[in-house]
Parts: structure tokens; sequence; C-alpha cells
């Protein structure tokens, strides 16, 4: 049941998703060529603490396609969203966590902590010559046979978080798949000078077998941030919102503050 489609709200700033809970907002964002189902897992364990607003990445899900091909083009509608419901801690994993610090970056008064799964921060050259040449392939040839990409994400291809993201990556539309990859692929992680002028508590999460987003990056970024904290989870990988939840569920729990208003607080 953990991976069931949601119904969605009526888009908000041409987002789509999934609202359920109570207490402080949370919003949170998927990586490429997923939905907001891929947080399903995170549900029972935060639901009671937080109001989830699940979001659909521009052009995936039914949310509206982004309107250009920059990362600013999907930040936009996220700070947006945040201002519509006066701000929230935003969770982010994969691009979407490229987007979450971007808009803690940008519009620190809206959000009260940021989490940053799986994220990219200065790839090596030999990292970005491959998502940049699978970008390529997305561009040109459309939606691709997700198994490769499956490969890189899980070591049981059979498993439920492996069969749904199959799903969830052929159904995607091809166009706001190949719009999204492209701007990842593209995008080299949150600058420097951005990282340390976070006001926020930033937590940094990432799987010790991540081969891409490595427990370096994290550490890296963790180390720029004022109130940064990185937190690698043992025998985890790309999909670890999905494989190790209820462990990332407990760690947003300890970090964020429980009111937006504590948000300042050292």
């Amino acid at each position: 049941m953990i991976w069931k489609t949601l119904p969605r709200f009526d888009p908000v700033c041409g987002l789509a998703g999934h609202r359920c809970g109570s207490g402080p907002d949370m919003v949170l964002i998927h990586g490429v060529g997923l939905r907001s189902e891929a947080w399903g897992a995170m549900i029972p364990a935060l639901r009671d603490r937080f109001t989830l607003h699940l979001i659909d990445l521009p052009g995936h899900g039914q949310s509206a396609p982004a309107k250009g091909d920059a990362l600013q083009d999907f930040v936009a509608p996220v700070r947006a969203y945040l201002q519509q419901i006066g701000g929230a801690c935003v969770v982010g994993h994969s691009m979407g966590a490229m987007i979450a610090l971007a808009v803690a970056a940008q519009a620190p008064a809206l959000v009260h902590g940021v989490a940053a799964l799986n994220a990219i921060y200065r790839r090596s050259q030999s990292a970005a010559t491959a998502v940049q040449a699978r970008a390529k392939v997305l561009a040109t040839s459309g939606a691709s046979d997700p198994a490769p990409t499956l490969a890189r994400w899980f070591t049981d291809l059979q498993s439920p978080a492996a069969l749904a993201c199959r799903a969830w990556l052929q159904q995607a539309d091809p166009a706001g798949y190949a719009r999204a990859y492209r701007v990842f692929a593209h995008h080299d992680g949150p600058a420097d000078t951005d990282l340390a002028h976070l006001k926020m508590p930033a937590l940094f999460i990432t799987g010790a077998q991540e081969p891409n987003s490595t427990p370096q990056m994290s550490r890296a970024m963790a180390a720029l941030a004022p109130q940064g904290h990185a937190y690698v989870i043992e025998n985890a990988a790309h999909m670890a919102p999905m494989t190790h939840a209820d462990e990332i569920s407990a760690a947003l729990g300890r970090h964020f503050p429980p009111t937006g208003a504590d948000a300042d607080a050292d």
C-alpha cells in the first residue's frame, strides 16, 4: 500500500501534489522522473508531526510543465507555493534537493529548515560527462529503457520500491522528464556562498553506497552551512527515501524545529 496512487490537491502556482497530516508545514520535493508517491514510505512517520505537502515537480505527475530550461524555472513555482502557505520546512531528494537548497538561499524567510537528500555538489569530471550524456539521449530519443537507471538506484530490481520506480519512470511525460534531467545534469550543486549564508537548520543526508551523491559531498555542504549537519545512512544508495524511510524520517524529526518561529534560534 505504500506506493499506491495518492489523491491530488488542485494545483497551486502550477504545482499539484498530495497533502496530509497535521502540524507545521513540510514540503517534500522528489527527484527527476518520479512523482509525489516516492515519499509514501515516509508518510506514516511524519504525518502526526507535520502537515505534509508532497508536490509533483514541474512537468511530472499532475504539475504544469516548467516554463524554461534553467534551474530557476523549477525553483520559482516552489517559492511561489511556499509564499501561498506561509513558509515551511523543505525537504528535497536528488534534483528536489537542488531546488530545496536554491529556495532556501533565495527566500530564507520562507524556509524554516532545509533537508537535502542525495544532493549533488561538485561532480567529478567523469560523473559530469556521464550524466550529461544521459541527458542528451533523453533529449534526442525521449523516454528510454529505465533498466540502467534502476540498476544504479537499487540492488534488488524486484523489490516493491524498484518496481514502483520502474512504473513511474515509464509513465513520466517524456518532455517533462527530459527537460528536468537536462537541468539536473548541467547543475553542479549550490554555490559555496549560498551554503555559507543559510540561516536555517540544514540537514544533508545520503547513503554510504551512493556513488554519485556521495557522503563526501554531503559532508562538504554541511561544513559550509552555519547550522549544517551531515548524516550518512549505512547500506543505503540513491533511493534512500524509499529504502530507508524510517531512518530519514527520524533524522528530520530530530533536526527540524517544531515551529517555524523557532528556526532562527541557535
